[in-house]
C-alpha cells in the first residue's frame, strides 16, 4: 500500500527501516491531510480533471474519513505505509478509479507538506492561546501577592528586595517576547506549498490560488523549488520559537524548586500535587516542576538536531527530512501539555509569609540605605562607602520602609502595561 508502488516487492528490512514510525506520527496530521484533498480535489474540478459528479463522491467520502479521524475510529494498518496511502487507498476501496484521481498533479512530497504547514499552523495557533491563559494566571497572582515582599539574589547570594508580584510578572512578561517569536515562526508557515509536487511543479495546469483560498493560507510558496527547501526551514524556525518558550518555562520550574526547598522556603503546594520516598517519609516532592524542567530543556536541543539533519543537503527532496517529522510533533505535543500542566499546578501555589527580619536576610536593604544617605546630600561613592563600613564592623541596621516607585519595580509593577503588550 505504497503511493509509489511500481508492482514489485521491497526488502521487507528495507521497507521497516524505511517506514519508521511514520504510522503512529501520522495520526497527527491525518485531518490535515483529508483538507488538503478536499482543496486539491475542488481545484481539479476547475481546471476539468475531475467533473462535478466525481468531486461530490470524493468530498463525501473524505468528509466520512474526517469524522473517523475525529472520533477517534481511524486507524493506520501495518499494512500501510504512512497517513497518506492508507487515505488514497480508502478512497479508491470505495469510488474505484475516482479515488485513484486523487493524486494527480501532486507528489507525497508536497501532499506532505501542506499537511505539516497546516498542522504547524494550527498547532502554533493551540500554544499561543495556553500561552495567553498561562500568562493571565501568572498576572492574576502577582497582582494578589503584589505586596508580599521575598528576597531578590544575585549569584544565588541575597541582594535586594523582590517581590512575589515582581517575580510573577517577570516571567509573565518574558511570556510576551516568547510570542513574539511564535507570531512571526506562525507567518514563516502560512504560505501554501501545495502545487509544488516533487519539487519542480506540473505540467497540469492547476490553480494554486484555489487551494491557497481553501486551506486558509494568507498568501503562497510561489516557487516550487522554494516550496520543497522549505521543508526543514519551517522545523529550524519552529524549534527555536519552542525553544524560546520553553526556556522561560523551564527557569521558572526551576525557581519554584528553589523556592520550594526547605532553606529557602517562600512557597509550597497541596500535598496533592507532590510526591515522596520510598523511604524518607517527610518528603514532599516537587517532580511535576522538575519534569516540566526536564521537558523543556529536551525541547530547547530539537534545534540542533532540525539543524544537523538539514544542514548541507542540497536543493530538492531527500529522505533525511522524514526524520524531521516524529520530534517535532512530539515537540508540539510536549509543550501543549506542558503548559496546560503548568498552568494548573501554579494556580495552586501557596505563597507564604517571610520574615525578612530574618539576620539572613539583614543585608537585603543596603542598596535602600545608600540611597537614602544620597537622597540626604552625600555623594554616592561616600554613601557606598558608609555603608560598606557598617557591615564589615558588624553596626548596619536595615531600613525596611523604602519605597521602590519608578516604573517596573516593586511597589509600581505596570500590570495593566504588561497586559496590554500581549500580542492580540
Amino acid at each position: 500500500m505504497k503511493l509509489w508502488d511500481k508492482g514489485f516487492s521491497i526488502d521487507k528490512k528495507i521497507e521497516q527501516f524505511t517506514v519508521g514510525n511514520d504510522r503512529e506520527i501520522d495520526i497527527h496530521i491525518a485531518k490535515y491531510d483529508v483538507q488538503a484533498s478536499l482543496a486539491h480535489a475542488i481545484m481539479l474540478e476547475s481546471i476539468g480533471i475531475l467533473t462535478s459528479e466525481e468531486l461530490a463522491q470524493l468530498k463525501k467520502e473524505l468528509l466520512s474519513q474526517s469524522e473517523s479521524i475525529e472520533n477517534g475510529s481511524f486507524v493506520i494498518e501495518d499494512s500501510f505505509e504512512d497517513v497518506h496511502s492508507k487515505i488514497e487507498f480508502e478512497l479508491t476501496k470505495t469510488l474505484g478509479d475516482v479515488g485513484k484521481k486523487i493524486h494527480t498533479a501532486r507528489s507525497r512530497n508536497d501532499q506532505v507538506l501542506v499537511a505539516l504547514q497546516l498542522y504547524y499552523k494550527d498547532n502554533l495557533k493551540q500554544i499561543n492561546d495556553k500561552t495567553k491563559m498561562f500568562f493571565d494566571t501568572l498576572l492574576g497572582l502577582a497582582q494578589t501577592h503584589k505586596s508580599q515582599l521575598i528576597p531578590g539574589y544575585t549569584h544565588l547570594q541575597v541582594a535586594m528586595p523582590s517581590s512575589f508580584g515582581l517575580w510573577f510578572s517577570a516571567y509573565a512578561e518574558l511570556l510576551i517576547d516568547d510570542v513574539y517569536v511564535l507570531n512571526a515562526v506562525s507567518k514563516i508557515v502560512d504560505q501554501n506549498p501545495l502545487g509544488s509536487a516533487a519539487g519542480y511543479g506540473s505540467s497540469f495546469p492547476i490553480d494554486r490560488d484555489i487551494t491557497t483560498k481553501e486551506l486558509g493560507f494568507s498568501t503562497l510558496k510561489y516557487n516550487v523549488v522554494a516550496a520543497q527547501l522549505s521543508r526543514g526551514k519551517s522545523e529550524r524556525a519552529i524549534a527555536s520559537a519552542l525553544g524560546g518558550l520553553c526556556n522561560t518555562m523551564s527557569r521558572f520550574a526551576m525557581d519554584i524548586c528553589l523556592y520550594m526547598s526547605q532553606n529557602f522556603g517562600f512557597i509550597g503546594f497541596p500535598d496533592e500535587l507532590t510526591t515522596g520516598s520510598s523511604i524518607m517519609p517527610h518528603k514532599k516532592n516537587p517532580d511535576v516542576f522538575e519534569l516540566i524542567r526536564g521537558k523543556c530543556n529536551k525541547i530547547q536541543a530539537l534545534h540542533t538536531e532540525m539543524l544537523l539533519i538539514t544542514n548541507n543537503l542540497p536543493s530538492g527532496y531527500h529522505r533525511d527530512f522524514q526524520l524531521l517529522k516524529e520530534n517535532i510533533i512530539n515537540a508540539f505535543e510536549d509543550v501543549k501539555d506542558i503548559l496546560d500542566i503548568f498552568n494548573y499546578a501554579i494556580q495552586q501555589i501557596i505563597v507564604k509569609d517571610i520574615d525578612l527580619n530574618d539576620d539572613k536576610y539583614k543585608y537585603l536593604f543596603t542598596v535602600d540605605s545608600i540611597n537614602n544617605l544620597v537622597v540626604e546630600g552625600m555623594p554616592f561613592r561616600d554613601a557606598y562607602q558608609k555603608i560598606g563600613s557598617q557591615v564589615q564592623d558588624g553596626t548596619y541596621q536595615p531600613d525596611l520602609g523604602k519605597e521602590h516607585s519608578h516604573i517596573g519595580s516593586i511597589h509600581n509593577l505596570c500590570l495593566d502595561k504588561i497586559r496590554d503588550k500581549f500580542p492580540s
